[in-house]
């Protein structure tokens, strides 16, 4: 090529560039192997970075070690890969903790990610293992929570109830699924600065009654005493004979037998109403037993597809609920007094 271009005299390198697609820069380099009479070797390899393994050759080797103990398989079977629940920062400061890197000699976040993708393994979320729900442990907690339940339904000086909470309702015109007779039109999306409220149902298991509060703040261990405490307040005069109450409940982190808080309050409550309190609660992961679960059921097939789009709306469905041929008894907590439709 260089022989060529020099025949044609100045600007030849121009010429061959435009008519031949020729590269200047190789025009130019076969010009010097003329002009000097030596092969000049392209030298690809020595250009650019060294990789990291060059400098640390152990690197790739104790980033599995750290890895691998945290990984597992993918759980569809439908790849060989390995997954981890370890980000490629994390490992890199395990490289340091545990490994004895340091910061200043050790790559970036990214190149930690490469190496990982390299080797096989993949950043995903690790399922946890699922609890064993049929243990002794649980029957044992069923035996003994069905003893006190029938204790308590053969005593005439005790009341049982079952108090839990259903998760939060968004008010607004939100799809939820489900078929009714009149023809709606819902929005397929939610907004995050839409109201909620959460049911609390108190029920009676022994005279089928339901009692719903709604709650319009988030649900504490003072919250639920307060419920039970307005609850009681409004039925004690039914229940002159009580003299102890029976209460089943899931163990929920709001009001399990180690929140202090719920504890303190629940012993208040006991004083303030001269009245025996039994916690009666159900094994973890088992809270379909719980009573009034069963209640929510029936509410959420009772308003079904309607579009809740208002706090009204919502209580005046959860008031013409019916349970054992009975309404529920429907409360607005913020207003503490009892909705009427």
């Amino acid at each position: 090529m260089a022989e060529v271009v020099k025949g044609w005299g100045r600007g030849g390198a121009t010429i061959a560039e435009r008519e031949l697609g020729w590269n200047r820069r190789t025009i130019r380099k076969g010009m010097q192997e003329l002009e000097h009479g030596i092969s000049i070797a392209d030298s690809f390899r020595l250009r650019g970075s060294k990789p990291t393994e060059h400098r640390l050759p152990n690197l790739l080797e104790d980033i599995r070690s750290i890895v691998e103990p945290q990984s597992q398989t993918d759980p569809s079977f439908e790849s060989t890969r390995l997954y981890t629940r370890l980000s490629a920062a994390q490992v890199r400061h395990q490289l340091i903790e545990i490994k004895g890197y340091q910061d200043e000699e050790l790559p970036t976040g990214e190149v930690i990610r490469q190496r990982l993708n390299q080797l096989g393994y993949g950043l995903k979320r690790v399922a946890k293992t699922k609890p064993i729900k049929q243990i002794p442990e649980t029957e044992a907690i069923f035996k003994e929570v069905n003893r006190i339940n029938q204790q308590a339904d053969d005593d005439s000086k005790t009341l049982r109830i079952s108090i839990d909470a259903k998760v939060g309702i968004k008010i607004g015109e939100f799809d939820r699924g489900g078929k009714t007779r009149t023809k709606t039109v819902a929005f397929d999306h939610d907004f995050s600065t839409c109201p909620a409220l959460t049911p609390y149902g108190i029920f009676l298991p022994e005279g089928g009654e339901l009692f719903l509060f709604f709650v319009q703040s988030k649900l504490t261990a003072d919250c639920i005493v307060d419920i039970l405490e307005q609850w009681w307040i409004s039925v004690k005069n039914r229940f002159t004979h009580i003299r102890k109450l029976v209460i089943n409940q899931d163990n929920g982190p709001e009001n399990h037998s180690r929140r202090t808080q719920f504890m303190y309050r629940m012993l208040e409550f006991t004083h303030k109403f001269k009245l025996t309190i039994q916690l009666a609660y159900y094994p973890p992961y088992h809270s379909k037993y719980n009573p009034v679960e069963r209640a929510f059921g029936w509410l959420e097939q009772h308003w079904r597809g309607s579009l809740l789009d208002s706090v009204d709306t919502v209580l005046r469905f959860a008031s013409t609920l019916t349970v054992k041929g009975k309404n529920p008894v429907v409360t607005l907590a913020r207003e503490n007094l009892p909705y009427r439709s």
